[in-house]
Protein backbone atom coordinates (compact mmCIF):
# COMPACT_ATOMS: atom_id res chain seq x y z
CA UNK A 1 0.00 0.00 0.00
CA UNK A 2 1.40 3.42 -1.03
CA UNK A 3 1.32 5.52 2.14
CA UNK A 4 1.36 9.33 1.98
CA UNK A 5 4.60 11.15 2.81
CA UNK A 6 3.37 11.97 6.32
CA UNK A 7 2.89 8.29 7.13
CA UNK A 8 6.31 7.32 5.79
CA UNK A 9 7.96 10.11 7.82
CA UNK A 10 6.29 8.91 11.04
CA UNK A 11 7.34 5.31 10.39
CA UNK A 12 10.94 6.42 9.73
CA UNK A 13 10.92 8.40 13.00
CA UNK A 14 9.63 5.38 14.93
CA UNK A 15 6.40 7.10 15.96
CA UNK A 16 4.11 4.74 14.04
CA UNK A 17 4.25 1.11 12.96
CA UNK A 18 3.83 0.04 9.33
CA UNK A 19 0.64 -1.95 9.98
CA UNK A 20 -0.91 0.78 12.13
CA UNK A 21 -0.15 3.37 9.44
CA UNK A 22 -1.72 1.20 6.74
CA UNK A 23 -4.83 0.60 8.87
CA UNK A 24 -5.26 4.35 9.53
CA UNK A 25 -4.77 5.09 5.84
CA UNK A 26 -7.39 2.47 4.91
CA UNK A 27 -9.89 3.97 7.36
CA UNK A 28 -9.23 7.45 5.98
CA UNK A 29 -9.95 6.27 2.43
CA UNK A 30 -13.10 4.42 3.50
CA UNK A 31 -14.41 7.37 5.50
CA UNK A 32 -13.28 9.87 2.84
CA UNK A 33 -11.24 11.88 5.32
CA UNK A 34 -7.62 12.96 5.26
CA UNK A 35 -4.87 10.73 6.61
CA UNK A 36 -3.78 13.37 9.13
CA UNK A 37 -7.35 13.87 10.43
CA UNK A 38 -7.77 10.11 10.94
CA UNK A 39 -4.29 9.88 12.49
CA UNK A 40 -4.84 12.56 15.13
CA UNK A 41 -8.50 11.62 15.66
CA UNK A 42 -7.61 8.00 16.45
CA UNK A 43 -5.05 9.05 19.04
CA UNK A 44 -2.27 7.05 17.37
CA UNK A 45 -0.08 10.18 17.45
CA UNK A 46 -0.86 13.35 19.40
CA UNK A 47 -0.88 16.66 17.52
CA UNK A 48 2.00 17.84 19.73
CA UNK A 49 4.17 14.79 18.96
CA UNK A 50 3.23 15.00 15.27
CA UNK A 51 4.30 18.65 15.02
CA UNK A 52 7.69 18.10 16.65
CA UNK A 53 8.35 14.92 14.67
CA UNK A 54 7.60 16.77 11.40
CA UNK A 55 9.84 19.64 12.52
CA UNK A 56 12.75 17.27 13.01
CA UNK A 57 12.07 15.31 9.82
CA UNK A 58 11.70 18.33 7.50
CA UNK A 59 13.85 20.92 9.27
CA UNK A 60 11.02 23.43 9.63
CA UNK A 61 10.33 25.58 12.73
CA UNK A 62 7.43 24.87 15.10
CA UNK A 63 4.98 27.64 15.96
CA UNK A 64 2.34 27.72 18.72
CA UNK A 65 -0.75 29.16 17.01
CA UNK A 66 -2.38 29.92 20.36
CA UNK A 67 0.17 32.71 20.78
CA UNK A 68 -1.10 34.47 17.63
CA UNK A 69 -3.92 37.00 17.36
CA UNK A 70 -6.28 35.75 14.63
CA UNK A 71 -7.43 39.29 13.84
CA UNK A 72 -3.86 40.36 13.03
CA UNK A 73 -3.29 37.59 10.47
CA UNK A 74 -3.33 38.75 6.82
CA UNK A 75 -6.76 38.16 5.26
CA UNK A 76 -5.97 38.48 1.57
CA UNK A 77 -2.84 36.39 1.02
CA UNK A 78 -4.61 33.08 0.36
CA UNK A 79 -8.12 32.11 -0.65
CA UNK A 80 -10.16 30.74 2.26
CA UNK A 81 -11.19 27.70 0.20
CA UNK A 82 -7.56 26.62 -0.15
CA UNK A 83 -6.95 27.18 3.57
CA UNK A 84 -9.86 24.91 4.52
CA UNK A 85 -9.18 22.27 1.84
CA UNK A 86 -5.52 21.77 2.79
CA UNK A 87 -5.74 22.83 6.47
CA UNK A 88 -3.18 25.60 6.22
CA UNK A 89 -2.95 29.11 7.68
CA UNK A 90 -1.08 31.94 5.88
CA UNK A 91 1.11 33.76 8.39
CA UNK A 92 3.09 36.46 6.60
CA UNK A 93 4.64 37.52 3.32
CA UNK A 94 8.17 38.73 2.83
CA UNK A 95 9.21 39.61 -0.69
CA UNK A 96 8.29 36.70 -2.93
CA UNK A 97 8.05 34.20 -0.05
CA UNK A 98 4.92 33.23 1.87
CA UNK A 99 5.09 31.67 5.36
CA UNK A 100 2.31 29.11 5.78
CA UNK A 101 1.43 27.07 8.88
CA UNK A 102 0.75 23.37 8.27
CA UNK A 103 0.79 20.10 10.18
CA UNK A 104 1.84 18.14 7.08
CA UNK A 105 4.89 19.62 5.30
CA UNK A 106 5.04 16.52 3.06
CA UNK A 107 1.88 17.63 1.21
CA UNK A 108 3.33 18.57 -2.18
CA UNK A 109 -0.13 19.09 -3.68
CA UNK A 110 -0.88 21.81 -1.10
CA UNK A 111 2.48 23.50 -1.74
CA UNK A 112 1.91 23.52 -5.52
CA UNK A 113 -1.67 24.78 -5.15
CA UNK A 114 -0.60 27.65 -2.90
CA UNK A 115 2.31 28.52 -5.18
CA UNK A 116 0.03 28.55 -8.23
CA UNK A 117 -2.62 30.66 -6.48
CA UNK A 118 -0.22 33.25 -5.05
CA UNK A 119 2.81 33.06 -7.39
CA UNK A 120 4.94 33.01 -4.23
CA UNK A 121 7.49 30.54 -2.84
CA UNK A 122 6.02 28.61 0.12
CA UNK A 123 7.95 28.40 3.40
CA UNK A 124 6.38 25.78 5.71
CA UNK A 125 6.01 26.49 9.42
CA UNK A 126 4.91 23.49 11.51
CA UNK A 127 1.87 23.86 13.79
CA UNK A 128 -0.31 21.41 15.73
CA UNK A 129 -3.16 20.04 13.62
CA UNK A 130 -5.90 20.65 16.21
CA UNK A 131 -4.86 24.29 16.67
CA UNK A 132 -4.86 24.84 12.89
CA UNK A 133 -8.39 23.43 12.70
CA UNK A 134 -9.60 25.65 15.55
CA UNK A 135 -8.04 28.73 13.97
CA UNK A 136 -9.61 27.98 10.60
CA UNK A 137 -13.03 27.58 12.13
CA UNK A 138 -12.74 30.70 14.28
CA UNK A 139 -11.08 33.30 12.12
CA UNK A 140 -9.26 32.59 8.88
CA UNK A 141 -12.38 31.44 7.05
CA UNK A 142 -14.38 34.51 7.98
CA UNK A 143 -13.87 36.24 4.66
CA UNK A 144 -15.35 33.28 2.82
CA UNK A 145 -18.15 32.98 5.39
CA UNK A 146 -19.11 36.61 4.99
CA UNK A 147 -19.21 36.08 1.25
CA UNK A 148 -21.57 33.16 1.70
CA UNK A 149 -23.82 35.21 3.98
CA UNK A 150 -23.80 38.02 1.48
CA UNK A 151 -24.78 36.00 -1.57
CA UNK A 152 -25.92 32.63 -0.26
CA UNK A 153 -29.34 31.35 0.76
CA UNK A 154 -32.66 32.43 -0.69
CA UNK A 155 -32.40 35.51 -2.84
CA UNK A 156 -35.40 37.81 -2.65
CA UNK A 157 -34.89 38.66 -6.29
CA UNK A 158 -37.80 39.08 -8.63
CA UNK A 159 -36.74 39.84 -12.20
CA UNK A 160 -40.15 41.28 -13.03
CA UNK A 161 -39.97 43.74 -10.14
CA UNK A 162 -36.44 44.72 -11.17
CA UNK A 163 -37.56 45.42 -14.72
CA UNK A 164 -40.55 47.37 -13.42
CA UNK A 165 -38.34 49.35 -11.09
CA UNK A 166 -36.00 50.19 -13.94
CA UNK A 167 -38.74 51.30 -16.28
CA UNK A 168 -41.11 53.08 -13.87
CA UNK A 169 -38.70 54.06 -11.08
CA UNK A 170 -41.27 52.90 -8.52
CA UNK A 171 -39.76 53.82 -5.14
CA UNK A 172 -40.93 50.78 -3.16
CA UNK A 173 -39.90 48.29 -5.84
CA UNK A 174 -36.56 50.03 -6.29
CA UNK A 175 -35.90 49.88 -2.54
CA UNK A 176 -36.67 46.16 -2.48
CA UNK A 177 -34.28 45.55 -5.37
CA UNK A 178 -31.49 47.58 -3.77
CA UNK A 179 -31.79 45.51 -0.59
CA UNK A 180 -31.22 42.24 -2.45
CA UNK A 181 -27.95 40.50 -1.43
CA UNK A 182 -27.05 39.90 -5.07
CA UNK A 183 -27.15 43.65 -5.70
CA UNK A 184 -24.86 44.30 -2.74
CA UNK A 185 -22.46 41.65 -4.00
CA UNK A 186 -22.32 43.13 -7.52
CA UNK A 187 -21.86 46.63 -6.11
CA UNK A 188 -19.02 45.40 -3.89
CA UNK A 189 -17.29 43.66 -6.82
CA UNK A 190 -17.47 46.80 -8.98
CA UNK A 191 -16.11 49.02 -6.23
CA UNK A 192 -13.37 46.51 -5.38
CA UNK A 193 -12.38 46.27 -9.04
CA UNK A 194 -12.11 50.05 -9.33
CA UNK A 195 -10.17 50.29 -6.06
CA UNK A 196 -7.72 47.58 -7.19
CA UNK A 197 -7.17 49.35 -10.55
CA UNK A 198 -8.60 46.40 -12.49
CA UNK A 199 -9.38 46.80 -16.18
CA UNK A 200 -11.91 43.94 -16.46
CA UNK A 201 -14.17 41.78 -14.26
CA UNK A 202 -14.89 38.18 -15.31
CA UNK A 203 -17.97 36.39 -13.88
CA UNK A 204 -17.53 32.74 -14.85
CA UNK A 205 -20.04 29.93 -14.18
CA UNK A 206 -18.93 26.27 -14.17
CA UNK A 207 -20.72 23.03 -13.35
CA UNK A 208 -19.89 22.92 -9.65
CA UNK A 209 -18.43 26.34 -8.91
CA UNK A 210 -18.61 30.00 -9.82
CA UNK A 211 -15.67 32.36 -9.79
CA UNK A 212 -15.02 36.07 -10.14
CA UNK A 213 -11.68 37.21 -11.56
CA UNK A 214 -10.21 40.69 -12.02
CA UNK A 215 -7.63 41.60 -14.64
CA UNK A 216 -5.08 43.70 -12.77
CA UNK A 217 -2.05 45.06 -14.61
CA UNK A 218 -2.79 42.69 -17.47
CA UNK A 219 -3.04 39.51 -15.35
CA UNK A 220 -6.19 37.69 -14.24
CA UNK A 221 -6.52 37.06 -10.49
CA UNK A 222 -9.25 35.06 -8.77
CA UNK A 223 -11.02 37.34 -6.29
CA UNK A 224 -14.13 35.50 -5.09
CA UNK A 225 -15.88 32.12 -5.32
CA UNK A 226 -19.54 32.79 -4.54
CA UNK A 227 -22.12 29.95 -4.52
CA UNK A 228 -22.94 28.58 -7.96
CA UNK A 229 -26.63 29.34 -7.26
CA UNK A 230 -25.91 33.03 -7.74
CA UNK A 231 -25.11 32.77 -11.46
CA UNK A 232 -28.58 33.29 -12.99
CA UNK A 233 -29.65 36.02 -10.58
CA UNK A 234 -26.39 37.90 -10.95
CA UNK A 235 -26.56 37.65 -14.76
CA UNK A 236 -30.13 38.98 -14.71
CA UNK A 237 -29.18 41.88 -12.44
CA UNK A 238 -26.26 42.90 -14.67
CA UNK A 239 -28.48 42.65 -17.77
CA UNK A 240 -31.19 44.84 -16.24
CA UNK A 241 -28.88 47.72 -15.36
CA UNK A 242 -27.08 47.33 -18.73
CA UNK A 243 -30.43 47.52 -20.59
CA UNK A 244 -30.07 44.04 -22.06
CA UNK A 245 -32.77 41.41 -22.65
CA UNK A 246 -32.88 39.29 -19.47
CA UNK A 247 -34.99 36.61 -21.20
CA UNK A 248 -32.41 36.04 -23.96
CA UNK A 249 -29.76 33.57 -22.81
CA UNK A 250 -28.90 31.86 -26.10
CA UNK A 251 -26.91 34.58 -27.88
CA UNK A 252 -24.22 37.06 -26.81
CA UNK A 253 -25.28 40.58 -25.86
CA UNK A 254 -23.43 43.86 -25.37
CA UNK A 255 -24.41 46.80 -23.19
CA UNK A 256 -23.20 49.55 -20.87
CA UNK A 257 -23.82 50.66 -17.32
CA UNK A 258 -22.66 53.40 -14.95
CA UNK A 259 -21.60 53.50 -11.30
CA UNK A 260 -21.38 56.66 -9.22
CA UNK A 261 -18.42 56.38 -6.88
CA UNK A 262 -18.39 59.92 -5.55
CA UNK A 263 -20.26 63.20 -5.65
CA UNK A 264 -18.71 64.11 -9.02
CA UNK A 265 -17.18 60.83 -10.25
CA UNK A 266 -19.05 58.42 -12.53
CA UNK A 267 -17.43 55.35 -14.07
CA UNK A 268 -18.71 53.68 -17.23
CA UNK A 269 -18.66 49.92 -17.69
CA UNK A 270 -18.91 48.00 -20.95
CA UNK A 271 -20.77 44.69 -20.49
CA UNK A 272 -20.49 41.60 -22.67
CA UNK A 273 -22.42 38.35 -22.10
CA UNK A 274 -21.54 34.98 -23.61
CA UNK A 275 -23.60 31.76 -23.32
CA UNK A 276 -21.41 28.90 -22.04
CA UNK A 277 -22.14 25.28 -21.10
CA UNK A 278 -23.18 26.10 -17.52
CA UNK A 279 -24.57 29.62 -17.76
CA UNK A 280 -23.66 33.03 -19.08
CA UNK A 281 -20.12 34.28 -18.68
CA UNK A 282 -20.11 38.05 -18.22
CA UNK A 283 -17.13 40.32 -18.75
CA UNK A 284 -17.32 43.91 -17.57
CA UNK A 285 -14.69 46.35 -18.78
CA UNK A 286 -14.03 49.47 -16.73
CA UNK A 287 -13.98 52.58 -18.92
CA UNK A 288 -12.42 55.44 -17.00
CA UNK A 289 -12.73 58.71 -18.98
CA UNK A 290 -9.92 60.26 -16.92
CA UNK A 291 -7.44 57.87 -18.60
CA UNK A 292 -7.67 59.95 -21.80
CA UNK A 293 -6.81 63.10 -19.84
CA UNK A 294 -3.66 61.84 -18.18
CA UNK A 295 -1.54 63.49 -20.88
CA UNK A 296 0.87 62.04 -23.36
CA UNK A 297 3.77 62.01 -20.86
CA UNK A 298 1.89 59.59 -18.57
CA UNK A 299 1.65 57.01 -21.38
CA UNK A 300 5.40 56.36 -21.40
CA UNK A 301 6.59 57.91 -24.66
CA UNK A 302 10.29 58.79 -24.75
CA UNK A 303 11.17 62.36 -25.73
CA UNK A 304 12.06 61.39 -29.33
CA UNK A 305 8.94 59.23 -29.77
CA UNK A 306 6.75 61.98 -28.31
CA UNK A 307 8.23 64.58 -30.67
CA UNK A 308 7.47 62.39 -33.70
CA UNK A 309 3.88 61.79 -32.58
CA UNK A 310 3.25 65.47 -31.75
CA UNK A 311 4.60 66.51 -35.17
CA UNK A 312 2.26 64.02 -36.89
CA UNK A 313 -0.92 65.07 -35.05
CA UNK A 314 -0.04 68.69 -35.79
CA UNK A 315 -0.22 68.02 -39.54
CA UNK A 316 -3.36 69.33 -41.32
CA UNK A 317 -4.10 66.05 -43.11
CA UNK A 318 -2.91 62.46 -43.45
CA UNK A 319 -3.45 59.14 -41.68
CA UNK A 320 -2.02 58.09 -38.30
CA UNK A 321 -2.31 54.40 -37.42
CA UNK A 322 -1.96 52.83 -33.96
CA UNK A 323 -1.36 49.07 -34.04
CA UNK A 324 -1.13 46.28 -31.50
CA UNK A 325 -3.14 43.37 -30.07
CA UNK A 326 -6.37 43.70 -28.10
CA UNK A 327 -5.73 45.24 -24.69
CA UNK A 328 -2.50 47.02 -25.65
CA UNK A 329 -3.87 50.50 -24.92
CA UNK A 330 -4.59 51.64 -28.49
CA UNK A 331 -7.87 53.37 -27.56
CA UNK A 332 -6.27 55.34 -24.71
CA UNK A 333 -3.46 56.45 -27.05
CA UNK A 334 -5.93 57.61 -29.69
CA UNK A 335 -8.09 59.47 -27.18
CA UNK A 336 -5.03 61.12 -25.65
CA UNK A 337 -4.25 62.50 -29.11
CA UNK A 338 -7.89 63.55 -29.62
CA UNK A 339 -7.87 65.29 -26.25
CA UNK A 340 -4.87 67.35 -27.38
CA UNK A 341 -6.64 68.19 -30.67
CA UNK A 342 -10.04 68.86 -29.08
CA UNK A 343 -10.44 72.64 -29.37
CA UNK A 344 -13.49 74.86 -30.03
CA UNK A 345 -12.40 75.57 -33.60
CA UNK A 346 -12.03 71.90 -34.59
CA UNK A 347 -14.76 69.48 -35.71
CA UNK A 348 -13.90 65.93 -34.57
CA UNK A 349 -15.99 62.84 -35.36
CA UNK A 350 -15.33 59.25 -34.23
CA UNK A 351 -16.82 55.89 -35.24
CA UNK A 352 -16.24 53.01 -32.82
CA UNK A 353 -17.59 49.59 -31.94
CA UNK A 354 -18.51 50.67 -29.29
CA UNK A 355 -17.31 54.06 -27.96
CA UNK A 356 -15.35 53.31 -24.79
CA UNK A 357 -14.39 56.76 -23.54
CA UNK A 358 -16.76 59.70 -23.44
CA UNK A 359 -14.99 62.89 -24.53
CA UNK A 360 -17.07 66.12 -24.44
CA UNK A 361 -16.64 68.17 -27.61
CA UNK A 362 -16.17 65.11 -29.81
CA UNK A 363 -19.01 63.73 -31.95
CA UNK A 364 -18.95 60.01 -31.16
CA UNK A 365 -20.87 57.39 -33.14
CA UNK A 366 -21.43 53.77 -32.18
CA UNK A 367 -21.26 51.37 -35.11
CA UNK A 368 -24.38 49.21 -35.45
CA UNK A 369 -23.86 46.47 -38.04
CA UNK A 370 -27.43 45.11 -37.72
CA UNK A 371 -28.94 48.51 -38.49
CA UNK A 372 -26.56 49.05 -41.41
CA UNK A 373 -24.38 51.61 -39.63
CA UNK A 374 -20.98 50.15 -40.49
CA UNK A 375 -17.61 51.86 -40.24
CA UNK A 376 -17.79 52.60 -43.97
CA UNK A 377 -21.32 54.06 -43.71
CA UNK A 378 -20.31 56.23 -40.74
CA UNK A 379 -17.25 57.49 -42.60
CA UNK A 380 -19.34 58.46 -45.63
CA UNK A 381 -21.66 60.43 -43.35
CA UNK A 382 -18.73 62.10 -41.59
CA UNK A 383 -17.43 63.48 -44.89
CA UNK A 384 -20.75 65.28 -45.39
CA UNK A 385 -20.52 66.79 -41.87
CA UNK A 386 -17.58 69.14 -42.55
CA UNK A 387 -15.05 67.32 -40.33
CA UNK A 388 -11.48 68.37 -39.57
CA UNK A 389 -10.42 65.21 -37.74
CA UNK A 390 -11.86 61.71 -38.10
CA UNK A 391 -11.18 58.75 -35.83
CA UNK A 392 -12.12 55.25 -37.01
CA UNK A 393 -12.12 52.60 -34.27
CA UNK A 394 -10.64 49.93 -36.52
CA UNK A 395 -9.96 49.41 -40.21
CA UNK A 396 -11.38 45.94 -40.84
CA UNK A 397 -12.11 45.82 -44.57
CA UNK A 398 -11.14 47.32 -47.90
CA UNK A 399 -14.19 49.60 -48.14
CA UNK A 400 -13.47 51.25 -44.78
CA UNK A 401 -9.76 51.54 -45.61
CA UNK A 402 -10.53 53.05 -49.03
CA UNK A 403 -12.82 55.77 -47.63
CA UNK A 404 -10.41 56.55 -44.77
CA UNK A 405 -7.49 56.93 -47.20
CA UNK A 406 -9.49 59.20 -49.49
CA UNK A 407 -10.41 61.33 -46.48
CA UNK A 408 -6.73 61.55 -45.50
CA UNK A 409 -5.84 62.59 -49.07
CA UNK A 410 -8.48 65.31 -49.22
CA UNK A 411 -7.58 67.53 -46.29
CA UNK A 412 -8.63 65.53 -43.21
CA UNK A 413 -6.54 64.13 -40.37
CA UNK A 414 -7.57 60.48 -39.91
CA UNK A 415 -6.68 58.37 -36.86
CA UNK A 416 -7.36 54.62 -36.74
CA UNK A 417 -6.12 51.24 -35.50
CA UNK A 418 -5.06 47.93 -37.05
CA UNK A 419 -4.23 44.58 -35.49
CA UNK A 420 -0.62 43.98 -36.55
CA UNK A 421 2.54 42.99 -34.68
CA UNK A 422 4.70 46.02 -35.46
CA UNK A 423 4.83 49.21 -37.55
CA UNK A 424 6.51 47.88 -40.74
CA UNK A 425 4.09 44.93 -41.11
CA UNK A 426 1.16 47.37 -40.94
CA UNK A 427 2.01 48.71 -44.39
CA UNK A 428 2.20 45.23 -45.95
CA UNK A 429 -1.05 44.32 -44.17
CA UNK A 430 -2.76 47.26 -45.87
CA UNK A 431 -1.27 46.16 -49.18
CA UNK A 432 -2.68 42.65 -48.64
CA UNK A 433 -6.11 44.17 -47.97
CA UNK A 434 -6.08 45.38 -51.58
CA UNK A 435 -5.06 49.02 -51.10
CA UNK A 436 -2.88 50.38 -53.92
CA UNK A 437 0.74 51.21 -52.92
CA UNK A 438 0.31 54.79 -54.18
CA UNK A 439 -2.66 55.38 -51.87
CA UNK A 440 -0.75 54.02 -48.86
CA UNK A 441 2.35 56.09 -49.59
CA UNK A 442 0.39 59.31 -50.16
CA UNK A 443 -1.88 59.05 -47.09
CA UNK A 444 -0.13 57.36 -44.14
CA UNK A 445 2.14 59.78 -42.26
CA UNK A 446 2.96 57.85 -39.08
CA UNK A 447 2.47 54.39 -37.56
CA UNK A 448 2.78 53.62 -33.86
CA UNK A 449 3.00 50.01 -32.67
CA UNK A 450 2.56 49.50 -28.95
CA UNK A 451 2.43 47.04 -26.07
CA UNK A 452 1.73 47.41 -22.36
CA UNK A 453 4.33 46.19 -19.87
CA UNK A 454 3.87 46.03 -16.12
CA UNK A 455 5.57 48.86 -14.26
CA UNK A 456 7.90 47.94 -11.38
CA UNK A 457 6.78 49.01 -7.92
CA UNK A 458 9.00 51.89 -6.80
CA UNK A 459 8.54 50.88 -3.17
CA UNK A 460 10.09 47.40 -3.38
CA UNK A 461 12.02 46.99 -6.65
CA UNK A 462 15.63 45.95 -6.19
CA UNK A 463 18.71 45.84 -8.44
CA UNK A 464 19.54 42.41 -9.85
CA UNK A 465 22.68 40.95 -11.38
CA UNK A 466 21.97 39.61 -14.89
CA UNK A 467 24.79 37.86 -16.81
CA UNK A 468 26.33 39.97 -19.57
CA UNK A 469 25.62 37.23 -22.14
CA UNK A 470 21.92 37.27 -21.26
CA UNK A 471 21.74 41.05 -21.72
CA UNK A 472 23.48 40.81 -25.10
CA UNK A 473 21.13 38.03 -26.23
CA UNK A 474 18.17 40.17 -25.17
CA UNK A 475 19.17 42.89 -27.63
CA UNK A 476 21.59 45.20 -25.82
CA UNK A 477 24.72 46.38 -27.62
CA UNK A 478 28.19 46.17 -26.07
CA UNK A 479 28.20 49.96 -25.78
CA UNK A 480 25.02 49.82 -23.65
CA UNK A 481 26.72 47.69 -20.97
CA UNK A 482 28.99 50.42 -19.69
CA UNK A 483 28.18 49.90 -16.01
CA UNK A 484 26.28 53.19 -15.70
CA UNK A 485 22.97 51.44 -14.96
CA UNK A 486 21.58 48.31 -13.34
CA UNK A 487 18.44 46.33 -14.16
CA UNK A 488 15.78 45.92 -11.47
CA UNK A 489 13.55 42.99 -10.68
CA UNK A 490 10.17 42.67 -8.87
CA UNK A 491 10.12 41.78 -5.17
CA UNK A 492 6.60 42.30 -3.87
CA UNK A 493 5.16 44.32 -1.00
CA UNK A 494 1.79 45.32 0.45
CA UNK A 495 1.52 48.22 -1.99
CA UNK A 496 1.77 46.29 -5.25
CA UNK A 497 0.85 43.16 -7.18
CA UNK A 498 3.79 40.72 -6.98
CA UNK A 499 6.32 43.51 -7.47
CA UNK A 500 4.43 45.44 -10.16
CA UNK A 501 2.11 48.42 -9.92
CA UNK A 502 0.40 49.82 -13.00
CA UNK A 503 1.53 49.54 -16.60
CA UNK A 504 3.62 51.56 -19.03
CA UNK A 505 3.53 51.70 -22.82
CA UNK A 506 6.31 50.40 -25.04
CA UNK A 507 6.22 52.08 -28.44
CA UNK A 508 7.65 51.86 -31.94
CA UNK A 509 6.93 55.24 -33.55
CA UNK A 510 7.66 55.17 -37.29
CA UNK A 511 7.15 58.30 -39.42
CA UNK A 512 6.67 57.57 -43.12
CA UNK A 513 9.71 59.24 -44.69
CA UNK A 514 10.34 59.72 -48.40
CA UNK A 515 12.66 56.71 -48.40
CA UNK A 516 9.95 54.49 -46.87
CA UNK A 517 7.43 55.90 -49.38
CA UNK A 518 9.74 54.79 -52.21
CA UNK A 519 9.89 51.26 -50.74
CA UNK A 520 6.07 51.18 -50.53
CA UNK A 521 5.72 52.37 -54.13
CA UNK A 522 8.17 49.67 -55.22
CA UNK A 523 5.98 47.11 -53.37
CA UNK A 524 8.81 46.34 -50.94
CA UNK A 525 8.49 43.86 -48.07
CA UNK A 526 8.09 44.55 -44.37
CA UNK A 527 11.78 43.60 -43.93
CA UNK A 528 12.84 46.31 -46.39
CA UNK A 529 10.72 48.87 -44.53
CA UNK A 530 12.08 47.68 -41.18
CA UNK A 531 15.70 48.03 -42.30
CA UNK A 532 15.08 51.54 -43.61
CA UNK A 533 13.25 52.54 -40.40
CA UNK A 534 16.23 51.37 -38.32
CA UNK A 535 18.57 53.43 -40.50
CA UNK A 536 16.37 56.44 -39.71
CA UNK A 537 16.66 55.82 -35.95
CA UNK A 538 13.30 54.14 -35.34
CA UNK A 539 13.59 51.78 -32.38
CA UNK A 540 11.84 48.39 -32.48
CA UNK A 541 9.42 47.40 -29.72
CA UNK A 542 12.16 45.29 -28.10
CA UNK A 543 14.66 48.16 -28.18
CA UNK A 544 12.05 50.55 -26.77
CA UNK A 545 11.35 48.07 -23.98
CA UNK A 546 15.06 47.61 -23.23
CA UNK A 547 15.28 51.39 -22.84
CA UNK A 548 12.57 51.17 -20.17
CA UNK A 549 14.65 48.49 -18.40
CA UNK A 550 17.67 50.83 -18.41
CA UNK A 551 15.50 53.53 -16.86
CA UNK A 552 14.36 51.14 -14.09
CA UNK A 553 10.72 51.42 -15.15
CA UNK A 554 10.13 47.72 -15.86
CA UNK A 555 11.99 44.41 -15.67
CA UNK A 556 13.86 42.55 -18.40
CA UNK A 557 11.62 39.48 -18.10
CA UNK A 558 8.53 41.67 -18.62
CA UNK A 559 9.98 43.22 -21.80
CA UNK A 560 10.94 39.79 -23.16
CA UNK A 561 7.40 38.58 -22.46
CA UNK A 562 5.60 41.40 -24.32
CA UNK A 563 8.00 41.87 -27.26
CA UNK A 564 9.15 39.44 -29.91
CA UNK A 565 12.37 39.75 -31.83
Amino acid sequence: MALPGLGRALIAAGKLGQKAAEEIYRKAQTGRTSFIAELTGSGAVSPFDLAHTMSSAFGAPVLDLDALDVQRLPKDLLDAKICHAYRVVPLSRRGNRLAVATADPSDQEAAEKIKFATQLVVDWVIAEYDKISRMLESGVGRVDTSMQSLVGGDFEFDEASVAAATETADTAAQSEVEDAPVVKFLHKMLLDAFGMRASDLHFEPYEHNYRVRFRIDGELREIASPPVAIKDKLASRIKVISRLDISEKRVPQDGRMKLKIGPDRVIDFRVSTLPTLFGEKIVIRILDPSSAKLGIDALGYDAEEKARLMHAIGRPYGMILVTGPTGSGKTVSLYTCLNLLNKPGVNIATAEDPSEINLPGVNQVNVNEKAGLTFAAALKSFLRQDPDIIMVGEIRDLETADIAIKAAQTGHLVLSTLHTNDAPTTLTRMRNMGIAPFNIASSVILITAQRLARRLCNNCKQPVEIPRETLLQSGYEESDLDGSWKPYHPVGCNQCNNGYKGRVGIYQVMPISEAIQQIILADGSALDIDRQAKREGVRSLRQSGLQKVRQGITSLEEVLAVSNE
